[in-house]
């Protein structure tokens, strides 16, 4: 009976992908009326100036932010069905999952390129002021500490495979 149970928890996975898929596409689906409704009002205005352009760059910087979180749950849902549910799901060739790790891997990938669009969006934001230093350190020690995560992650996960034969 267990082993029933146990196997069937793909089903429940499943659950998981499909939620973590629709609120992706829901998100770039909003984002995308939100950069229209911005492109349509910069239009309406009709003015140019550097701090419109500065302003502009923020919201798009903003958008983009957005959109590598929306990355991020589709990455973990074409993840999730891959490992638990079927294998042969084409993904693009960069986007290898063949156990936990590869997705985690790439979804600290995608964090560490969200981090640096928020440290961007906040240069641009605060364009003449000069406290960006405390974000710029934060930022910076996340991004370190992830890198490191990959690195010895990468390198524990290495040690555990089975060797390899030097002929191939």
């Amino acid at each position: 009976m267990l082993r029933r149970i146990l196997a069937s928890t793909q089903y429940i996975v499943l659950v998981v992908v499909i939620s973590i898929y629709a609120g992706s596409v829901a998100l770039v689906l909003y984002e995308m009326a939100v950069v229209a409704s911005v492109i349509v009002a910069t239009i309406q205005e009709a003015t140019v100036s550097s701090e419109g352009g500065r302003l502009f760059a923020v919201g798009l910087l903003s958008a983009i932010d957005v959109f590598l979180i929306a990355i991020v749950g589709y990455i973990i849902s074409a993840g999730l069905f891959v490992l638990f549910i079927d294998r042969t799901l084409p993904l693009p060739a960069w986007l290898v999952i063949r156990n936990l790790e590869d997705l985690k891997n790439n979804l600290v990938s995608v964090i560490v390129a969200v981090l640096a669009v928020l440290f961007a969006k906040e240069a641009v934001a605060r364009a003449g002021e000069l406290d960006l230093l405390g974000l710029g350190i934060a930022v910076a020690l996340m991004i370190a500490a992830l890198t490191l995560f990959l690195v010895f992650s990468g390198s524990m996960h290495r040690s555990h495979e089975a060797p390899r034969d030097k002929s191939e």
